[in-house]
């Protein structure tokens, strides 16, 4: 009995032991997550977003219940774009810490930057019902009227809380950042200045104040402020980064480049900075020399649209058409040509055939160029390609049979029975310059707006209605752009400006009379992921086309019948009725879209019975007593209610460099 009584006391010790051994264990284990923690909070002092995470990292490791840590970890992954980790630690915080409103805000920035709005205003209005001035939960609000292109509704909301919070440094410069968005420099430079005054050391403070000066075209306030900058913090990329793309809109061409090999030395991976060399030695004169460092951007990321853009504008600009560079850059467009084709993509596949044989105009691939288009419908112009082939001196037996067999098959077709050419007859009615203002650049690549530009008019070159006018893309003045097209005798002239961040991108198109300089419409397109460029200027184009009314030409008449110069590929189609008008006597309208014309200068209708692939006949109708219907006459199309590009909400879609600026103001 007293040996089992002994032997029970002895296991109670032991255990009491292990207790308080693991307890021990526990409170070290506890004590080095601490170390950990205060290490990765010294790190995000410093902005050393790895360095921190890793800290932190290793903190929760220790301490899995340590939530100050988990909500660090939060910040870390937001700081570093890696949105949904962010999210996952957050709420991971969040559920170590309920009455944290700081860990909530930090879950609702990562909904708003993931694109999940809905359940972002959830969390924002959760934490406002609770703190409703929660000077964080109304930074968010703001973000998410952004998020929506509210952008006016978020100035008023940073109005409000600037009344609660007159200093704070972020309020001021987001201020500023939203009304320079809406053009309005001069509140803009109002607000950066209150806050230089209030926070007179801030390196930040005196980034955003080059940027909102930049973005006012005030480039001599806007160096001296990214000068600043870097005094205040040596070695700050972004801030390099701005002062190297200033330099280069002020015509410094060659400190420009300088600064971009100082970033591109800090980091191999600076796409901006490759870019920006490029274009700097491109005005400098030195075409090889930027061919060799664009193609090296390439090398670093061969997505980048704006990159691939000025490589193959200068080697159209700079080679011969037999460069051998030109096959290999074109090969790139013939291999996504297909891929896309592949998937039944036939829009994107037309374009990159186009953008590859605008390179290499003498490519074998014209042969699936021209396949593409008779599997679309187009028998015509399948025949067109493979003359074009045939006189090049590319054709094998099978192309020349097929030529033979089309050439049989079309000898019905309407261009055939009225004996015309609608390849040489064919007229484009509406004359169009497309510029962009010089001083216009986007947050990543300068002159962001004239690559834009250079694409809208590519794609415009292949709508049969617009004729895009070879006019210098770069303008240096709206005023001058004004005077460009009114000389060169366009009809419209559109100014083309892009907003972008790392992931989106936003194109404007305004258009303008040339005759008058007045407001015609505006055209805006937002896109995200691969292909953006390409896809917010094929959004442009299409508005563009869409809201012009339909105008043609009246070809020939025999008797009661008329042949014009559109069909099935400008959507003519049998029954269609059109106005004929006569010769030179439409007038385009001094303000917004639209053709004018007196009740005396319509001289009939016609009523389309035959669509072909480019040209259409129809019965014509006189108006009045006498027959004043002659060759050469105007068709054209009144819809009853124009479409009105300017109905639209002028905020419709996200400002992706505002949301990138807001989302690093911190």
């Amino acid at each position: 009995m007293k040996l089992r009584v002994l032997f029970v006391i002895f296991v109670l010790r032991l255990a009491s032991g292990f207790e308080l051994a693991a307890q021990s264990s526990l409170r070290g284990g506890a004590a080095e997550a601490a170390v950990y923690y205060e290490r990765g909070r010294e790190y995000m002092s410093l902005e050393d977003w790895y360095s921190a995470s890793e800290s932190f990292i290793e903190c929760i490791r220790l301490n899995p219940a340590h939530a100050e840590g988990t909500a660090a970890l939060a910040e870390c992954y937001y700081e570093l774009g890696e949105f949904d980790q962010a999210l996952l630690w957050a709420r991971k915080a969040h559920s170590l810490a309920r009455s944290n409103m700081a860990v909530a805000n930090l879950e609702a920035f990562a909904l708003i930057a993931l694109g999940r709005l809905d359940a972002a205003e959830a969390v924002i209005s959760d934490v406002l019902a609770r703190e409703p001035y929660n000077r964080e939960a109304l930074f968010a609000s703001g973000e998410l009227d952004i998020a929506r292109g509210r952008t006016s509704e978020a100035l008023l909301r940073y109005r409000e809380a600037a009344r609660r919070y007159p200093d704070d440094r972020r309020l001021l410069i987001s201020l500023a950042l939203v009304s320079g968005s809406l053009g309005d420099t001069g509140t803009a430079v109002s607000f950066i200045d209150r806050a230089l005054a209030r926070h007179p050391d801030d390196y930040r403070v005196f980034y955003y104040a080059a940027y909102v000066n930049a973005q006012g075209a005030r480039l001599p306030q806007a160096i001296r402020y990214a000068e600043q900058t870097l005094y205040f913090k040596p070695g700050y990329g972004p801030a390099r980064s701005l002062l190297a793309s200033l330099r280069y809109r002020s015509g410094q061409y060659e400190e420009a480049a300088r600064l971009a090999d100082e970033s591109i030395a800090a980091d191999r991976e600076d796409i901006s900075a490759w870019y920006l060399k490029g274009l700097s030695l491109i005005r400098l004169g030195r075409n090889a020399d930027a061919l060799t460092v664009l193609t090296g951007a390439i090398g670093v990321s061969s997505d980048d649209e704006f990159v691939r853009a000025a490589l193959e504008e200068t080697l159209i600009a700079s080679t011969v058409l037999e460069d051998p560079r030109r096959s290999r850059w074109a090969v790139w467009h013939f291999d996504r040509a297909r891929d896309y084709r592949s998937r039944n993509l036939i829009e994107q596949a037309l374009f990159e055939y186009r953008r590859g044989l605008r390179l290499n105009p003498y490519a074998r691939d014209r042969r699936e160029y021209a396949e593409l288009l008779r599997l679309q419908g187009y028998p015509a112009r399948y025949l067109e390609e493979l003359r074009f082939l045939q006189d090049q001196g590319l054709a094998d037996q099978t192309l020349n049979d097929a030529v033979e067999a089309y050439n049989s098959l079309l000898s019905g077709a309407l261009f055939r029975r009225w004996q015309v050419d609608p390849v040489e007859l064919s007229r484009r009615h509406w004359n169009i310059a497309v510029f962009s203002l010089a001083g216009q650049s986007s947050f990543l690549h300068a002159d962001a707006g004239a690559i834009a530009a250079s694409y809208i008019k590519e794609l415009l070159i292949h709508d049969r209605a617009i004729s895009p006018m070879n006019l210098e893309l770069r303008q240096s003045s709206f005023s001058l752009a004004f005077r460009t097209a009114r000389e060169a005798g366009a009809d419209y002239f559109l100014i083309v400006s892009a907003a972008e961040n790392e992931r989106d991108i936003s194109l404007t198109g305004e258009l303008f009379v040339a005759r008058t300089g007045a407001a015609a419409g505006t055209f805006s397109a937002f896109r995200t992921g691969a292909d953006r460029l390409r896809n917010a200027g094929r959004g442009i184009t299409d508005r563009l086309g869409a809201s012009l009314p339909f105008r043609a030409g009246l070809l020939s008449r025999r008797q009661g019948q008329g042949l014009i110069d559109k069909g099935r590929v400008d959507g003519v189609k049998a029954g269609d009725v059109f106005d004929v008008v006569k010769k030179n006597r439409p007038q385009i309208a001094n303000e917004g879209i639209a053709l004018l014309y007196a009740d005396d200068d319509l001289v009939g209708r016609i009523t389309i019975d035959s669509a072909d692939e480019e040209v259409s006949s129809g019965a014509l109708i006189r108006n009045g007593f006498f027959d004043r219907i002659e060759a050469g006459d105007e068709i054209i199309l009144q819809a009853e209610k124009a479409p009105s590009p300017e109905g639209a909400a002028p905020e419709t879609a996200a400002n992706p460099e505002l949301r990138s600026l807001l989302r690093t103001l911190r």
